[in-house]
């Protein structure tokens, strides 16, 4: 793999830069995010006023495009012949990065199918956030917003709840006590962190056993990010040889190590492979 030197980074070349702005703190912002947004003719925002109050912070005077879920499809063919015309475009959300549960993919697959360069301008995420904060397993599954209806909501949290992995997705704080029998019934034993205003003046991160969970009875803002910890392993020493197991290990102890022989009963037993090895060891001082 070539890796380009950040001499060799052309940041004013033509194309798509997908930009990450801060998911609150407006100081989280790059040096490459703003260099990027002052040279592009046209910024696509989801909404320009929530946008111009960061722009006008870092004195960025590029053209604003209203570009939302509602009108990112009609505004498809007028964003591609810009592109293709030679301007320089950004396309940012609200907060964080772009096409990520927000407005982008659309635009990025009409890209990729008229050759258009991509370039990603990394920065703030609120799910990189919140799975580095909440002491879980790195290695995660993200939903994303989870759907409004009853019966889809179960659904989902019911398919989610099998993965091993921690899980993360985002909800209204506004919808969230309704999520909570759902969580109780699908994630027991489980550990969770509710991640709240992210690097803003009220962040709040809120730990629980998912066993332990209530209904809120304050009124929270804003959207939060839902992090739950990775299943915890049964140890497999929940029963003992059976009188079968031991005729097979008395069948193999000539023939295989004691390694190989722990390693091919221990496969689909509950029990531990330390009373598996113990039993052939006694066998073997037998012999």
């Amino acid at each position: 793999m070539i890796i380009k030197s950040q001499s060799q980074i052309k940041d004013n070349e033509n194309g798509l830069y997908l930009v990450a702005t801060p998911i609150g703190n407006l100081k989280d912002i790059t040096l490459r995010a703003i260099e990027v947004l002052k040279k592009s003719s046209y910024i696509l925002c989801e909404d320009t006023r929530v946008s111009r109050i960061l722009l006008e912070r870092y004195e960025v005077k590029s053209c604003l495009i209203s570009n939302h879920k509602f009108n990112e499809s009609k505004n498809l063919n007028k964003i591609i012949n810009l592109l293709k015309s030679g301007e320089i475009i950004s396309l940012i959300s609200d907060a964080g990065t772009p096409s990520i549960s927000d407005p982008g993919a659309i635009l990025v697959n009409e890209c990729v199918r008229n050759n258009i360069r991509i370039i990603p301008i990394p920065g703030p995420s609120a799910v990189a956030t919140a799975v580095s904060i909440s002491g879980f397993s790195e290695k995660f599954i993200f939903y994303g917003f989870l759907p409004e209806k009853k019966q889809a909501l179960a659904n989902v949290l019911y398919k989610i709840s099998k993965f091993d992995e921690t899980c993360i997705f985002f909800i209204s704080s506004k919808k969230v006590n309704k999520i909570i029998p759902e969580l109780k019934k699908n994630f027991s034993g489980r550990k969770i962190v509710f991640c709240r205003e992210i690097s803003k003046i009220y962040e709040e991160f809120i730990r629980q056993n998912v066993d332990d969970l209530e209904m809120f009875n304050k009124d929270l803002k804003g959207e939060l990010t839902i992090v739950i910890s990775e299943k915890k392993s049964k140890k497999n020493h929940t029963q003992k040889l059976s009188e079968s197991d031991m005729i097979i290990i008395k069948k193999m102890i000539n023939k295989l190590t004691i390694k190989e022989i722990t390693e091919i009963i221990s496969q689909n037993k509950e029990v531990s492979k330390k009373e598996i090895y113990n039993f052939c060891l006694r066998l073997k001082n037998e012999i």
